[in-house]
């Protein structure tokens, strides 16, 4: 199987390497502060951005964090991404339309590799008697960056464990 990343991915890439080396930095730059109370401001900022952003899950088989219905921020923001630019074509909560299919019936079928190609490098299907075209999201900002959160979401609701609907966030921030 061949996998072709396209630009935005790239970019994407390029900004998680070059992450980590200004986190560095800036933890430095917090360390040599001789002002104790800039430090403490810093660190309590982060601490508040921490929890109204929670980590995201790190079982690559449940991408997401769903308790008594309600969802981490990245698969609630996986459901909003979702909806601005694959429900038009895909349907209401990922269950498919006249002409897109099921992605809760899809994904317990694909990996998330799989998943990936298809968004980014979109699909042909043609038959004698369908053609079926998924464009190529690759090149869409919105999607390419919220990738990962879209997969959360649409595996949660393929997996069974999130309804149908506006979850709730399991920090309450609605």
């Amino acid at each position: 199987m061949t996998f072709s990343i396209s630009a935005p991915i790239c970019a994407r890439i390029s900004a998680r390497a070059l992450l980590l080396p200004g986190l560095a930095l800036a933890a430095l730059l917090i360390a040599a502060n001789p002002h104790p109370a800039a430090a403490q401001a810093a660190s309590s900022s982060s601490q508040n951005q921490g929890a109204s952003q929670s980590a995201a899950p790190t079982d690559p088989e449940r991408p997401y964090i769903v308790k008594d219905g309600r969802v981490d921020f990245h698969t609630f923001n996986g459901y909003r991404r979702y909806g601005d630019n694959c429900l038009r074509c895909h349907g209401p909560d990922g269950a498919g339309s006249s002409y897109a299919p099921d992605l809760t019936d899809s994904l317990k079928h694909m990996t998330k590799e799989q998943f990936e190609e298809t968004v980014i490098n979109g699909r042909k299907n043609v038959t004698t008697a369908t053609e079926n075209v998924m464009p190529a999201f690759g090149t869409v900002p919105d999607v390419v960056e919220n990738l990962d959160d879209i997969y959360a979401y649409l595996k949660a609701r393929s997996d069974g464990v999130l309804g149908r609907g506006r979850p709730k966030r399991l920090d309450g921030e609605d």
